[in-house]
């Protein structure tokens, strides 16, 4: 599915070679018959921005939105787990799917990171795509209200995602909810969480978990893996504690 490897180059960090070929990719995303006239047109609006944007300017408005707190976090698990051990065998999960369809991921980034979700997807046959975001589909109408409560024009693109698969919930479901969420990307939230990182780091005696709270890939090696299970990130322990 091209729309799909379209989306998932555009949520990621923007690079040369995505900047340069931006008109390519919005007329891809274009022919998509399952895209509204005014999805369409938004789309080609950021777009065309996106374009005629520096490079620079680009990335460090990325890094802004994606890397300052957990609401707008790219990675599934963190709107489903948070930092909870049960993150770590989820990734073990993911990652044997991912194998188990001969597909390959970046060592640089963790296996439930969202374009590689997508970038994934897009190899699979429609339905079983549509299928995968299904299941993800409270996750991606959730951070995609976050980031339109954010005027971000990357909520567009989850919107996107939730019409390829006809998901019956939509960003705007959760655009009130979103609303009266505290932000967490303030210097003052990031102090604080860091905070209670720090108080956490260190206090947990077993040796196989990682500083980050994720076990460590020795820590899973004699587990039993189980199907990967997505849950409705609608749920207020997902929702308030990213």
């Amino acid at each position: 599915m091209i729309e799909l490897k379209v989306i998932a180059r555009l949520m990621d960090y923007p690079c040369e070679e995505t900047h340069r070929h931006a008109q390519e990719l919005k007329e891809l995303l274009l022919d998509c018959s399952l895209f509204s006239f005014r999805l369409k047109a938004q789309l080609t609006a950021w777009l065309d921005a996106y374009g005629a944007t520096d490079l620079m300017e680009l990335q460090e408005s990325y890094g802004g939105l994606f890397d300052r707190g957990r609401a707008t976090s790219l990675l599934l698990f963190e709107h489903v787990h948070g930092e909870s051990r049960d993150r770590g065998q989820a990734m073990v999960d993911l990652m044997e799917l991912y194998a188990s369809h001969g597909f390959e991921i970046n060592a640089r980034e963790l296996p439930d990171y969202i374009p590689m979700y997508i970038e994934y997807l897009s190899q699979r046959p429609r339905v079983e795509a549509e299928d995968g975001l299904l299941d993800v589909a409270h996750i991606l109408a959730l951070v995609g209200a976050r980031l339109e409560d954010r005027d971000s024009e990357y909520g567009l693109l989850f919107r996107a995602l939730l019409d390829i698969c006809q998901a019956d919930i939509t960003v705007d479901e959760f655009l009130k909810q979103v609303a009266k969420e505290e932000r967490d990307d303030s210097l003052e939230a990031l102090d604080k969480i860091w905070e209670e990182e720090a108080v956490t780091f260190g206090l947990d005696d077993d040796p196989g978990e990682c500083p980050s709270g994720r076990p460590a890939a020795a820590a899973n090696e004699n587990q039993q893996t189980t199907p990967v299970h997505f849950v409705n990130a609608s749920a207020p322990a997902a929702a308030t504690n990213p």
